[in-house]
């Protein structure tokens, strides 16, 4: 720290650094002009998402020509995105900028924070400086997408800091619902800032390693400038429970199974979560089967860096289960928020290849449904409801604990950090605005205090805070290998098929006389079923009939005319008809 006390700010024609000197007995008494004070220009911060949302967490930091960045991570599509695969930020201002990043810090290894890392390395090929377990689950993720080779990635410990430019990078250790998570003192000539990352205060973490309140503390008392912190559980008083109450309900419900089999559904990067499987199922003599791609994923690179502990012999392969009884097995699994294409969606519909749901069968959802999620939750419940599985999921089992501070740790890292400036981080509108009113209470003047969008300029300097402008920024939609291929036209469309579905009207013509040769010829799809509605579909042959005769009496040659005619005419006849607006698509063929 004394070398931080030394810098100086630079002065034209001379060193970055600069040393007081004492001053001679023949200068003393020389009047000397007082030294101007350099204005120094304010941090920039640029949340590119993770703000109004769920997910999709980037946060720039910006001071003259030096850029770091945090975290870069994916979002899931909603209801508003049908057929997309994942959501990711708007490369486009870093993409501009590309010779002033420095770096990539990451938080821990969620999707929702290491998830776009892929897309921004095809963009902006940035060093990247993480904990060790985050680093690896990203070269996992760099391999699927074949550019492990192009990338720069280095190993840092929990109290380590790192200098890009004029920003230094502490890492501090935080407990979260993944190992090797960590917060950030960001150093600059503004001022620090700490970037909290997503965090909760475990005092009995599985691992054994508290969340390091003892440096947030002295940072604190050496003056913060701001603080950026986890929204997601505002809304929440009290504590979050420590991992640890798992682990006990663990323990009875095994209790339970008696001689069924154990399938628990989690989320695979809950490392602390697995282990305790693990150990429970070591305890009652049960062998481990781990199911889903991801899960095998995180399992074979935890347990290869060592954050796994596995006892000999516990662990099998999903293809050995049929070889051992019921009450000799636990499944973990993917599929805790009832995604579509999970392991345990497939189970639950018959759809697995190695695993059936029969009754009797034990299926713990150790998770709580993201928001959105609640119905796709309640399908995969109730299908394995029907098959006669006896599954836990209600709160009152304690089969989850979150892995997000509450009210009360909140203030509490708050009161230790005393930041100056508070700027709400992570979650959607009603978290931030809640952790604002929080951060209000416990002493921060409103005006201090900025509930943020994606993409806002924050300008932060000690005279104030202040969103100046916006840059680029939104949601990239990822379908398949296109990336922001699909837009809000397609969307549209997207929506409107499966609404309403579609009408095709297949015509073809004489280009040298205009007069039609085939058709036209009616197709239904999505809209209704043609062999239970001749008539309808009849109706609308004679009217698609009218238009292209009336088309040929008055000489439109036009191709685009004809077809805008045929869709105006037929949408308008089967609106009057069903009170339905199918999507209508004249395809016209010339010979």
């Amino acid at each position: 720290m004394s070398k931080e006390k030394d810098k100086r700010p630079a002065t034209k024609g001379g060193s970055k650094y600069v040393k007081k000197q004492k001053p001679t007995a023949s200068s003393a008494h020389k009047k000397t002009a007082p030294a101007k004070k350099e204005n120094k220009m304010p941090l920039k911060i640029i949340p590119l998402g993770g703000l109004g949302e769920i997910g999709k967490n980037i946060t720039v930091y910006e001071y003259k020509d030096d850029i770091i960045l945090v975290d870069c991570g994916m979002a899931f599509p909603d209801e508003e995105t049908p057929g997309i695969d994942i959501v990711i930020p708007d490369f486009t201002y870093l993409e501009k900028n590309r010779d002033k990043v420095r770096a990539l810090v990451v938080t821990h290894g969620h999707e929702d924070h290491i998830g776009a890392i892929p897309y921004l390395l095809d963009k902006v090929n940035v060093p990247i400086y993480a904990t060790r377990l985050t680093i690896g689950l990203i070269e996992g993720k760099l391999k699927e997408h074949r550019n492990l080779d192009i990338a720069k990635l280095n190993v840092v410990d929990p109290g380590q800091t790192l200098e890009f430019g004029p920003f230094s990078v502490e890492f501090i250790h935080v407990n979260h619902s993944i190992p090797d998570a960590v917060g950030f003192a960001i150093k600059t000539p503004a001022g620090t800032v700490i970037h909290t990352g997503d965090f909760k205060i475990d005092t009995t973490p599985i691992d054994d390693r508290i969340i390091d309140l003892a440096r947030f503390g002295e940072l604190g008392k050496k003056g913060v400038l701001a603080m950026l912190a986890d929204s997601t559980n505002a809304e929440r008083p009290g504590y979050t429970m420590s991992e640890r109450v798992v682990g006990e309900s663990f323990s009875n419900l095994f209790k339970k199974a008696g001689h069924n089999r154990i399938i628990i559904a989690t989320f695979s990067s809950n490392i602390h979560r697995i282990q305790q499987i693990i150990d429970e199922a070591a305890n009652c003599g049960r062998k481990v089967a781990v199911s889903g791609r991801s899960m095998l994923n995180v399992v074979s690179v935890a347990s290869k860096l060592g954050y796994l502990n596995l006892p000999d012999n516990v662990l099998i392969d999903i293809e050995m289960i049929k070889k051992y009884k019921p009450e000799q097995l636990v499944i973990i699994t993917t599929g805790s928020q009832g995604e579509p294409l999970s392991a345990l969606h497939r189970m639950a519909f018959s759809d697995h290849r190695q695993v059936e749901i029969v009754p009797g069968d034990m299926i713990i959802i150790s998770a709580t449904p993201i928001p959105g999620n609640e119905k796709l939750v309640s399908k995969v419940i109730n299908e394995l409801m029907k098959r006669g599985a006896n599954v836990v999921y209600e709160k009152m089992y304690d089969v989850h604990v979150s892995g997000h501070a509450c009210q009360e740790e909140l203030k509490l890292l708050m009161s230790l950090v005393k930041p100056k400036f508070y700027i709400p981080l992570h979650g959607e509108q009603k978290h931030l605005y809640k952790h604002a009113m929080l951060a209000h209470t416990m002493g921060v003047p409103k005006e201090n205090i900025l509930i943020a969008g994606i993409g806002d300029v924050i300008e932060l300097s000690k005279q104030g805070i202040k969103a100046s402008a916006q840059v680029p920024s939104g949601r990239i939609l990822v379908d398949g290998l296109g990336v922001g291929d699909v837009g809000g036209v397609v969307l549209r469309d997207r929506k409107h098929l499966a609404e309403d579905g579609i009408i095709i009207i297949n015509v073809v013509m004489d280009s040298a006389t205009n007069m039609v040769v085939s058709g036209p010829d009616i197709v239904s799809r999505g809209f209704v079923y043609m062999k239970e509605s001749e008539q309808l579909i009849s109706e609308v042959t004679e009217v698609a009939e009218d238009i292209l005769e009336n088309c040929y009496i008055h000489r439109v040659r036009d191709r685009n005319t004809v077809k805008l005619r045929l869709r105006d005419g037929i949408s308008k006849h089967i609106y009057e008809v069903t009170r339905r607006s199918p999507m209508v698509l004249p395809i016209i063929m010339d010979i």
